[in-house]
Parts: C-alpha cells; structure tokens; sequence
C-alpha cells in the first residue's frame, strides 16, 4: 500500500454527537466481545465444547436449520458453520436430515449427545449470568438488547 503524504489525504466529515456516541459503543461492544469470547470458552468446556460449537449448536435447539439458515442467525459465514457443523456431526453432537425445502442443503439438527451437551453448558451459563446481570439494572438490559436489535436491522438492511 502506497501512502500518500498527510496533505493528500481526504477531509473528515465533521463528526456528530450521535456517530461519536455510536463509537464509542462500538470501541466498548469490541472489548465486551472479547471478555465474553472468553466466558464462552470456558462455559462451554462444562459441555466438552468450544465457544463455538455451542453458537452453532445454538442455532439448531429449538429446530433443525440449513446451515446457511444457522449462518444468518448467528451472524457469521456459512464456510465457518459448514466447518463446525461437520465437527459436530462428526462427534455425534449434531446430524444432518434431508430438507423437504430443498434437495441439496440439508437440515443441521442437535442430537441427544447435543442437547446433553447444552445441558452441561446452561448448568454452569444460567448462574453465571444470573451473576453477572446483577451489575446492571433489568430495564437496562432490555434497552441495550432492544438498541441492538436496531443497529443490527439497520446495518444488514444496508
């Protein structure tokens, strides 16, 4: 990459009380991100998992998803899941079905092994929480959640 000298570069636009507010939620959102990153990693060690094997595993609880359909709810690649999901399969944690919808994507599913597994993991995630959203007040949280929400609908609506 060629840099050109700091007299060439283009102007910023000037910055507004909303977009500085909004960058900082995103410099805080990376830093949260990596301390639950964390907490995920040893949470799902309860359950012989990695962090993320439970968010794949996640994606397919409560009915079985494509992949690409488990992709789009987590909001990571379908390489990425594809990858985790025949890890899954492959240690019976998961399994693929055939898809009424379509002839080639199968249908992920959790397995008895999976749902054991999660079992294992919600044990040691449900106190763990509960622990730590004694730190902020309920009605907060749900504000967070709900801003969120928006930000996420705004930014793949775009």
């Amino acid at each position: 990459m060629t840099v050109p000298p700091r007299a060439e570069w283009p102007e910023l636009a000037a910055e507004t009380e909303g977009g500085a507010a909004l960058t900082d939620v995103i410099l805080a959102t990376f830093r949260l991100n990596a301390r639950l990153l964390e907490a995920a990693q040893e949470l799902a060690a309860h359950g012989e998992l990695t962090a993320a094997w439970w968010q794949v595993l996640g994606g397919v609880l409560d009915e079985p998803r494509s992949v690409a359909d488990v992709g789009r709810i987590m909001g990571v690649s379908r390489q990425g899941v594809q990858r985790i999901a025949d890890l899954l399969v492959e240690r019976g944690l998961a399994e693929y079905r055939a898809n009424p919808a379509h002839r080639r994507a199968k249908l992920l599913a959790c397995t008895e092994a999976g749902y054991w597994a999660i079992r294992q993991v919600s044990v040691a995630q449900h106190p763990w929480a509960a622990e730590l959203s004694t730190a902020v007040d309920v009605a907060d949280l749900r504000t967070t959640l709900a801003t969120m929400q928006a930000l996420i609908t705004r930014l793949e609506g775009a």
